[in-house]
């Protein structure tokens, strides 16, 4: 079972029936007791980095969250559930996130128009279970105004062109977070969420 994080935000509605397509056994749920006996863990994420640690505050669900992934739980973050594992952004200054990935997320500058929004092409940086059949050149679909900007170069697993190079997924250990957005993503983002599926059962 696949424990979709409902902290009262996010595109929960979409990665379920994303999931659902594929015939994947999920529930959504904020009850610690269900995500402690589910396989795997999703956060999917549309809003404010502030907000979202605000929401999982309130829920009793950030520092249970934090120790679940640090257990070694497979984790799927998208979008904001990818941001929120940094320690910082530049979008809620002074709120800490989860911090299992060091560095922080500053918000596109520059000439680019922001957000990022529509189909972008990833570049694959190093090899993942999770990006298994899935190409340099694939189109993935994005809308965000901000990125994240890691540390360490070896939890980079995607990188994506818009006026810099940025780092578009990332993958350590248990624990693998995209920019773009899979359930939006038609056919390639089926694939890449048959992947998680296949590396939970």
């Amino acid at each position: 079972m696949i424990a979709i994080i409902d902290y009262g935000m996010g595109n929960l509605r979409s990665v379920t029936n994303a999931l659902a397509r594929l015939g994947a056994d999920t529930v959504v749920t904020r009850d610690k007791k269900t995500i402690e006996r589910s396989g795997a863990i999703i956060l999917p994420g549309v809003g404010a980095f502030g907000k979202c640690i605000e929401n999982l505050e309130k829920y009793e669900l950030l520092s249970f969250i934090r120790e679940t992934i640090l257990s070694g739980k497979q984790y799927l973050g998208i979008c904001l559930g990818m941001q929120v594992l940094f320690e910082s952004s530049e979008e809620a200054p002074g709120v800490a996130g989860m911090g299992i990935i060091k560095g922080t997320v500053p918000r596109f500058t520059g000439a680019v128009k922001v957000p990022h929004m529509g189909w972008n092409s990833l570049e694959i940086v190093k090899e993942s279970k999770i990006l298994r059949g899935i190409g340099s050149g694939e189109y993935f679909y994005f809308v965000h105004s901000y990125y994240c900007l890691p540390r360490e170069e070896g939890v980079v697993a995607t990188r994506t062109q818009y006026g810099s190079n940025f780092v578009s997924s990332i993958e350590k250990e248990n624990v693998f977070a995209c920019q773009f957005h899979p359930e939006k993503s038609q056919s390639i983002g089926l694939k890449l969420l048959q992947n998680f599926i296949n590396l939970t059962s």
